[in-house]
């Protein structure tokens, strides 16, 4: 059992509204939590216990700072102290944030993403590597989104190979623009996530945000933009080539891709596994690396990208017994046992 004492003016305020922080810490680091006048309980396990603690103190230094939790904000600092004990969460949440809109804040949920905002601010080409759900477009169009905002560019491009997974444009319906639309369908997610519906439309009608095939930068220029290129390991080692050499005046570009996922023909070298090996040690340009720890969509996610990441390593798990999904054989064998929870 651990106690912590708390300022008695700042108590609401790390608290939270109806005690919404502590409950989220509860659920969050798996253990009991009371509070009693100023001072905080903490039971659980030892090692959970110090975490809590812990987390309780920063966020305390936070608020203190002048930093006003908002919703969601103590899963996230939950989430960097699980990941690393060193963490600041007051650096963390005192310039973390990035400003995407004149309404909107946009905030890295863990210090790779943070890192990775950091990167593109300092950096003139930055490459995101890493499996899905890390925030690798979103942020990026966020970035991109904020930097239209304040002027510091004037348009943002986005472009994605527009052949995936087999498929071929000349087979699928309609018009080029309703022909490519499904594979940018994550990007106008975004875009409308961080600008409304109408503000993103009228931004690409007056060309401020333009959507296109990465086939479409051949021969271009790109001066004073925002560029970005989504799924860019289904680049070929020429189109990779091809699109790094459009980088203009004032411009920035971010290239994001997840190599376990390649879908190009057999014999095909992805340009964004070869790029990490021909232009690495290129002055100007950065690498950020994610991983499942940073997965930031439905926590199942995560277990799943790590399933898939075992089992290219060989690790074969045991199949589940018909009707029961999730138990294994040598689970059930074991009268009465019930799944042990994940730590």
């Amino acid at each position: 059992m651990r106690k912590v004492a708390l300022p008695e003016e700042i108590l609401i305020d790390v608290f939270g509204h109806y005690d919404e922080n502590l409950k989220a810490i509860e659920k969050d680091l798996g253990v009991r939590v009371s509070a009693r006048g100023t001072e905080v309980t903490v039971q659980g396990d030892p090692d959970k216990e110090a975490l809590a603690a812990h987390l309780i103190d920063q966020l305390v230094t936070v608020v203190r700072g002048g930093y006003a939790l908002k919703k969601g904000d103590v899963e996230i600092a939950a989430r960097l102290l699980r990941d690393n004990r060193a963490a600041v969460l007051q650096e963390f949440f005192a310039s973390g944030r990035l400003r995407a809109t004149n309404g909107r804040y946009v905030t890295p949920k863990s210090l790779n993403q943070r890192q990775y905002l950091d990167a593109i601010r300092d950096n003139d080409l930055v490459f995101a590597i890493g499996p899905a759900g890390t925030g690798k477009t979103y942020l990026a169009v966020a970035a991109a989104v904020g930097h239209l905002s304040e002027k510091k560019v004037e348009r943002i491009i986005l472009c994605r190979p527009a052949v995936e997974a087999g498929e071929k444009l000349g087979f699928l319906p309609g018009d080029m623009a309703e022909k490519v639309d499904p594979y940018f369908r994550p990007l106008y997610d975004a875009l409308y996530h961080l600008l409304d519906r109408d503000r993103a439309n009228a931004q690409m009608e007056r060309g401020a945000i333009e959507v296109a095939p990465l086939a479409f930068m051949r021969g271009r220029t790109l001066n004073n933009s925002f560029v970005i290129l989504d799924e860019a390991q289904n680049t070929t080692s020429e189109q990779m080539k091809m699109f790094l050499t459009r980088l203009g005046n004032n411009s920035k570009a971010v290239i994001t891709g997840d190599v376990t996922q390649v879908d190009l023909p057999p014999g095909r070298t992805s340009g964004l596994i070869e790029a990490q090996t021909v232009v690495a040690a290129v002055s100007g340009i950065r690498f950020l690396f994610f991983d499942e720890s940073d997965v930031v969509r439905h926590p199942l996610v995560q277990s799943i990208i790590k399933a898939y990441e075992a089992y290219r390593n060989g690790h074969r798990p045991r199949k589940a017994e018909p009707g029961k999904p999730g138990r294994t054989a040598r689970d059930s064998s074991r009268s009465g046992a019930e799944p042990r929870e994940r730590g």
